[in-house]
């Protein structure tokens, strides 16, 4: 076996690479590159080749940040064969750091698409990489619900309360909106302003919404859901879909009308178009275990597992230090995951 890499400058084989692999991420789409050089950040896709094959791949940015910038690889590399996961990480980390010293960059970071497994942390300590201080724009314990299943059945698995929220917010009128336009970021970032000054988390800009929905609405491949009462906007989401998958990627909500329950509508409304698109899976994004009730996450978490499914848990995000800056950062990190009680 001979291993090299090459960058990868065709969306065609870059795609036609990621239609091979499970389970399937957006977040190394080639969209997601193309929105993450929007936002100022330098893309790099890397292929890994063994003869003439391509067997993983890896989108990578350089992330410009005043406590150290760094190399990012969310939800990567994405690995074909996983009998190989230790000797393509090897060559892609040595390969990596030759880039991170000349881009400057204090450490290279990893959160990797991987199932928690002894055998995959091990992979990593192996090569010297340590535990990330945080776990970035993506969970490590992710939410899944096969859409494939009938509407009936889907009903059926949901908790009797989710079921219950649904019909009251169908007979209360509430009305659920669609649309795929970048100018309606305008509307869902009227009420994701409200919910990150109640909720008092890091808000993403109103420009990274426009651009991630200019960029993968070229292909169809993302909506806003919107869901109203009273003329009202009240519950919103921002939802990606890709390889046969939807993601809940943002979501917001007001408090306006507390005995109304169009969340839960609103959802349900996601599930059904995920099935309309032929999808199989609906990804929830982020929740935390039941036996962290005090996590800020928790009420979040129980509203989206009441809907069926199943957790998935990965490998936590890894870093791999380059340069002591490194440690300027990790420190922010920690600092900045105790304040939010993550």
């Amino acid at each position: 076996m001979e291993l090299k890499i090459e960058i990868i400058e065709s969306k065609s084989v870059w795609e036609g690479f990621m239609d091979l692999c499970k389970p399937p991420s957006f977040l190394h789409s080639w969209a997601w590159g193309e929105f993450n050089g929007k936002m100022g950040n330098k893309v790099f896709r890397f292929g890994v080749f063994n003869g003439g094959d391509l067997i993983a791949a890896a989108l990578v940015f350089h992330v410009p940040a005043r406590k150290g910038s760094f190399l990012f690889c969310p939800h990567g590399p994405i690995i074909l064969d996983k009998a190989l996961s230790a000797d393509i990480l090897g060559i892609l980390t040595a390969h990596l750091t030759g880039i991170a010293r000349k881009e400057g960059c204090a450490y290279i970071r990893f959160s990797p698409l991987m199932e928690l497994s002894d055998d995959n942390e091990k992979i990593f300590t192996d090569l010297k990489l340590r535990q990330a201080p945080i776990h970035m724009q993506h969970p490590e314990l992710s939410w899944l619900l096969d859409v494939t299943l009938p509407e009936d059945e889907l009903l059926r698995n949901m908790r009797k309360t989710t079921r219950y929220c649904i019909k009251k917010a169908e007979k209360d009128g509430v009305e659920i909106e669609m649309s795929s336009k970048p100018e309606d970021v305008e509307v869902f970032w009227n009420i994701y302003r409200e919910t990150f000054g109640r909720q008092h988390f890091t808000p993403f800009s109103k420009a990274y919404m426009r651009n991630e929905m200019e960029v993968f609405g070229k292909d169809d491949g993302v909506l806003l859901f919107f869901a109203k009462y009273n003329s009202d906007v009240v519950a919103t989401a921002m939802i990606v879909f890709y390889q046969g998958s939807a993601f809940y990627h943002h979501g917001a909500s007001i408090h306006k009308y507390p005995k109304i329950t169009a969340p839960y509508l609103l959802q349900w409304a996601v599930i059904k178009e995920a099935k309309r698109r032929g999808c199989k899976w609906y990804n929830f994004w982020g929740v935390v275990g039941d036996d962290q009730p005090k996590h800020p996450w928790a009420g979040l978490s129980l509203f989206k597992k009441g809907f069926g499914g199943f957790s998935q848990a990965y490998v936590h995000a890894k870093d791999l230090v380059i340069t002591p800056i490194y440690w300027l950062s990790f420190i922010v990190e920690v600092i900045r995951r105790k304040k939010r009680g993550l």
